[in-house]
């Protein structure tokens, strides 16, 4: 357990659209503005979708430089750029997201259902995305949408390697429907099969939709870090809309205060990652 709390801000996704959702960053100057204000507010890593012209999700590998470059000039977060894109981007655009050279990128553990999709995650894909990342320095985080991929991620690492930086940054993602429940026990269950990694491993937690409250306290008690934002929910409580990602960072932020455990900086985050 840790003494400090690594909260991860998650502004846009791929899921829902700027239609439906006005107040979703969807531009590189919303996108740049609400990592600024999460970053005083106590965020210390920034998840990152980017839209077209359009806002629809794109993987568009100027525009993911572009994003990259931005960020690092407005902010001191870490930046952590998603390799999931959306379901049914291919792997080779996913595997080109490491050419924008971020801090960190997701690599999910496996293929889980999303919704009436598939999220589709091979295990050869999964070993290049492990091996590119060592190759390049860049930070994994492993998504974990269901126990079993804490399996392949132990066999992942038995068989190539540690990650750059050699810190197992791991990230439960929680709620989503064809994954794993966003309940206490479900991520006790996690918890527990992380004695399995190495030493000194660390997680995160994403709770989806309505198990976005559970998820935070859960995760906080059992010595665990935060993910937040409007990619993985558009509502503060019941009936009422997120107004901004800052409104759900600072939340994390009050939650892991309260639990004597306040935010980490980036500058502490770089440490705990090994970055």
């Amino acid at each position: 357990m840790t003494t400090g709390t690594l909260i991860t801000v998650a502004p846009t996704g791929a899921e829902s659209s700027k239609a439906d959702v006005p107040a979703l960053p969807v531009t590189l100057d919303e996108l740049t503005l609400t990592a600024k204000e999460c970053a005083a507010l106590g965020a210390a890593v920034i998840h990152v979708h980017i839209r077209d012209d359009e806002a629809r999700p794109t993987l568009d590998a100027g525009r993911l430089r572009e994003t990259v470059a931005a960020l690092r000039e407005g902010t001191d977060l870490i930046v952590q750029l998603s390799t999931g894109g959306a379901v049914t981007d291919p792997e080779a655009a996913r595997l080109a997201v490491l050419d924008a050279g971020p801090d960190m990128a997701s690599c999910t553990m496996g293929t889980v259902n999303f919704g009436d999709d598939v999220f589709l995650n091979r295990w050869e894909f999964i070993v290049d995305l492990h091996t590119r990342m060592q190759e390049r320095g860049i930070v994994p985080e492993y998504e974990i949408f269901d126990l079993g991929h804490l399996t392949a991620l132990q066999r992942l690492l038995g068989k190539y390697g540690l990650p750059a930086g050699g810190h197992v940054h791991v990230d439960f993602v929680m709620g989503v429907p064809g994954g794993m429940p966003g309940t206490t026990d479900a991520l006790v269950a996690c918890r527990q099969a992380l004695q399995d990694l190495p030493a000194g491993t660390t997680f995160s937690a994403t709770g989806v939709g309505r198990s976005t409250l559970p998820v935070m306290l859960a995760s906080l008690s059992a010595g665990g870090h935060l993910r937040v934002g409007m990619e993985d929910t558009i509502t503060y409580a019941k009936g009422q809309p997120v107004e901004s990602n800052m409104q759900l960072v600072a939340r994390a932020v009050s939650f892991a205060q309260l639990a004597q455990r306040p935010p980490l900086t980036p500058a502490e985050a770089r440490q705990l990652l090994g970055l």
